[in-house]
């Protein structure tokens, strides 16, 4: 059985024809290996074959495998003697249909966008006025020079600072912002600038290009080191309508890395002519109200008060006398109301005092303990009485008692 796969696998090996055999068809029972060796079966409605993609080819995929996923797979077929299955060895896998980096585009938009690095709550306002802006791109090129030339025409109080590939290289730091090293040179940059608190605001971009020639922008790595930047980040990359994984992920994107630098800081000449029309309409504002005040002066110097304060203290002098005139007045009226009916109540007490009974002849009879006598029953043979008169008073004694019918008791 062994020579018969050796002789099946030498046949297969020897056809041309199968040297670099393009295969369309629909992954399944995909499987990552921690070897790095990808495994998978392709199939379509008639047919299935086995293939595999070893480590080196691997690396250089652009998008992610998955189950269900169609793809044209190129390569050598072949047959694995040991169990006598033959299978396809490839070189290279392509979405079929679509290209491997739209796929990887779509695939890793929608992964990141799960994980929330595109949640615009996550986004930092940009500072209204920077004075330090970081540019991480590359030191050579258009896009830098056309970026720090509006800078410098808009907002020339922000200090710009280019991070050149001679500087990244002292901090072991490489930039580039294109190919296969680039997507971790610009993270790495980005978490420098980070980590040294070296601006205030960091624009990254680079200027147009193919879709290769961007792809650092769509690189994870790239997207997280944006997200995780405790300074606000400017996408700039490309053209208008390019658009790269950094644009969702930024705190802000710009159409072009002239856009950006439009965008980053405000116009400078502009704000000093709002500030002239401010000056102005603040003049105008004062100057109104300056002539109201002279307007008001004028009014009150030409009042009589203010022209002859001795007749102003005249006029309050008469006032015054006239109110006390009034005053004097309601207080004689007063006072003789007062005194009327003073006189009235006093003889109205007068006419009941007991006083004047006695004035008529009576008398006021009281014991020695002070009691009024009011009856003759009140008293006993012998008691002593003070008789009050209208004029002076009486000790008596009593010697008998005399009854309401006159009888002696």
């Amino acid at each position: 059985m062994g020579e018969l796969n050796r002789l099946a696998k030498q046949l297969l090996d020897e056809e041309p024809l199968l040297q670099n055999a393009a295969v369309r068809g629909e992954l399944s029972n995909y499987k990552l290996y921690p070897s790095g060796h990808h495994y998978f079966t392709l199939k379509d409605d008639t047919a299935a074959i086995r293939g595999v993609l070893f480590r080196g080819n691997a690396s250089r995929l652009r998008f992610r495998p998955e189950n269900g996923l169609r793809v044209i797979a190129t390569g050598r077929v072949t047959l694995y003697e040991k169990d006598g299955s033959y299978q396809i060895v490839c070189t290279s896998l392509s979405p079929d249909g679509l290209g491997d980096l739209t796929l990887a585009f779509e695939q890793l938009k929608r992964r990141l966008a799960a994980e929330g690095l595109f949640d615009p709550d996550h986004k930092k306002p940009l500072p209204a006025y920077p004075r330090r802006i970081a540019l991480v791109t590359s030191a050579a090129g258009a896009a830098v020079h056309d970026m720090l030339r509006i800078l410098k025409a808009r907002w020339p109080l922000a200090k710009v600072l280019l991070l050149p590939v001679r500087l990244l290289r002292q901090q072991l730091v490489l930039q580039r912002v294109q190919g296969e090293e680039a997507p971790a040179e610009i993270a790495g940059a980005l978490r420098y600038c980070n980590r040294h608190a070296l601006a205030e605001l960091i624009i990254t971009g680079r200027g147009g290009g193919s879709i290769e020639d961007l792809w650092a922008f769509n690189d994870e790595r790239v997207a997280r080191a944006i997200y995780e930047s405790d300074i606000p980040v400017i996408s700039a990359v490309g053209h208008e309508p390019d658009v790269t994984i950094a644009d969702f992920v930024a705190d802000l994107r710009a159409a072009t890395p002239s856009n950006a630098a439009e965008l980053a800081v405000p116009d400078g000449a502009a704000l000093l002519t709002q500030l002239e029309n401010g000056k102005k309409r603040v003049i105008s504002a004062l100057s109104q109200r300056l002539r109201r005040e002279e307007a008001a002066i004028r009014q009150y110097q030409e009042r009589r008060v203010l022209s002859r304060p001795e007749a102003y203290l005249e006029d309050k002098r008469l006032e015054l006398a006239h109110l006390h005139e009034q005053l004097y007045e309601r207080m004689t009226a007063l006072l003789r109301a007062r005194e009327k009916t003073l006189a009235t109540l006093a003889a109205s007490a007068d006419a009941m005092s007991p006083l004047k009974v006695l004035s008529r002849g009576y008398a006021v009879a009281e014991r020695e303990d002070g009691g009024i006598v009011r009856a003759a029953g009140d008293v006993q043979a012998g008691d002593r009485l003070r008789l009050t008169l209208a004029e002076g008073a009486l000790l008596c004694t009593v010697d008998g008692i005399i009854s309401e019918t006159g009888r002696t008791l």
